[in-house]
């Protein structure tokens, strides 16, 4: 993908608008701009960089705050006149100090968030962690907690105890988290099992 395969025309000034989403979260964080400058360091280097409007400069995102955007997919829209740019983030990426500039609930993609985390335990195995003592423990045990966090889910559906389930249906999507990653599997992989089915 190269600078001159978009068509900028549209936009007068030659910038190319670029959203930016959390690649864990799907969260949209923000919106901005790039010249071709910006677009081929933010290629080269894998740290998005922008076009300044206001300062008729470029400046990489999180050179003053440290909170970076590092790249890990970038995909033009269908008429090739914006781009979206799937981020990891180093921390708030709106200068609020929020993670994001569109003021949407800051729990949003948490769920994604967590299986970034379990999948971090996975790798790090820290002493003292109860997902780690899970992981060493293995599928079976995993397995019944899951079952049983299901059970006591369903109980409290019935009973009619909204607080309670949700409570309750949260330990299950966490155990069912640790054992997706215990088996590899990811949450794309059931989406993408679940879009085939409804295609």
């Amino acid at each position: 993908m190269k600078f001159s395969d978009f068509k900028l025309d549209k936009t007068g000034d030659g910038l190319l608008p670029v959203i930016i989403q959390d690649a864990r979260t799907l969260k949209v964080l923000m919106l901005g701009y790039m010249n071709e400058a910006a677009f081929d360091r933010t290629a080269a280097e894998g740290r998005v960089t922008f076009w300044s409007r206001s300062r008729r400069t470029l400046w990489t995102k999180g050179e003053t705050s440290g909170n970076f955007l590092h790249v890990v997919r970038m995909y033009p829209d269908c008429d090739a006149d914006t781009l979206l740019i799937q981020a990891i983030p180093d921390g708030p990426t709106c200068h609020r100090g929020t993670t994001a500039c569109f003021d949407t609930p800051e729990d949003e993609g948490f769920v994604r968030t967590l299986q970034a985390v379990v999948q971090g335990r996975h790798a790090e195995m820290p002493e003292g962690s109860y997902t780690t003592k899970l992981f060493i423990k293995g599928p079976k045990v995993i397995g019944k907690k899951v079952l049983e966090e299901a059970g006591e889910a369903v109980i409290e559906a019935v009973d009619g105890n909204r607080d309670r389930f949700i409570y309750e249906a949260s330990d299950l999507i966490y155990h069912l988290l640790v054992l997706l990653e215990q088996q590899d599997v990811t949450l794309a992989d059931l989406e993408h099992e679940l879009a085939l089915r409804h295609r």
